[in-house]
């Protein structure tokens, strides 16, 4: 089977900085793939270069298949609409109601009627378990839950192939921050994507993730089913997953 989502030697430099240095992964359809590793060891820069947020300095980016870093603009454009993103803050507009969030995507490039975008996005609300009766409001007027399921339902309504998380779960409470992984689990199989996420939390690791990589000075340093991740026999993974200071990864303090 092809990958859905393949890296091959991503390498970027910021600063003068090795970020990346040489990252290898890949994403079967209908498998999560969870990036954990600490502050600053390269899980953003990842997925920016994945998502053409940032160029990398080499190696390739595939999907399906397909390079996609030298591709044309309008082919690449074309292959990015398999993307679907929630971003860490949720990263809504303001300025729109929750159902234009949501929508955004099939009004502004999909050029969709006002009409039928709504009633899509209402559909799309209902499956990530926001009321409806939110659909006219502001995300301000949402709490920090409810702004997930309303950026969970930006990303998905265009049934992406790929849907990749950052920190999904930040700034939750417990309670939520389960819901919300139940929401990712059901939603992965429900689109039978590829997904990937990078999470501090490993709660949120072990309940979303078929597969669970760790990415330590620019490398992947161990990769495995989440199954295996308490017998993983690697002193970094280890060290992150039991939260100790002591070991080998430095604090940055």
């Amino acid at each position: 089977m092809t990958a859905k989502l393949q890296l091959i030697g991503l390498k970027k430099k910021l600063r003068g900085r090795q970020v990346l240095d040489g990252i290898d992964l890949d994403v079967a359809p209908g498998t999560s793939l969870v990036i954990i590793g600490g502050s600053g060891q390269g899980k953003s820069v990842t997925l920016k270069c994945t998502l053409g947020l940032m160029k990398p300095d080499a190696g390739q980016v595939l999907v399906d298949g397909a390079e996609i870093t030298k591709m044309p603009v309008e082919i690449r454009a074309r292959v990015m609409r398999k993307f679907g993103m929630l971003f860490q803050g949720a990263a809504l507009f303001d300025s729109l109601s929750v159902w234009e969030n949501i929508a955004f995507r099939l009004i502004y490039a999909d050029n969709l009627p006002r009409k039928d975008a709504r009633e899509r996005a209402i559909e799309t609300m209902r499956k990530v378990r926001l009321a409806p009766e939110f659909a006219d409001v502001r995300p301000i007027e949402l709490s920090g839950g409810m702004q997930k399921r309303a950026g969970l339902a930006r990303a998905i309504i265009a049934k992406p192939d790929i849907l990749f998380f950052d920190e999904p779960t930040t700034g939750l409470d417990p309670i939520t921050a389960d819901a919300i992984n139940d929401l990712i689990v059901e939603m992965v199989k429900e689109l039978n994507c590829a997904a990937v996420s990078i999470t501090h939390d490993m709660p949120s690791a072990r309940k979303i993730a078929d597969e669970i990589a760790m990415l330590h000075n620019g490398k992947i340093v161990w990769r495995g089913a989440t199954s295996t991740l308490d017998a993983s026999g690697n002193a970094m993974v280890d060290q992150f997953v039991a939260g100790r200071a002591d070991g080998p990864i430095q604090a940055v303090v």
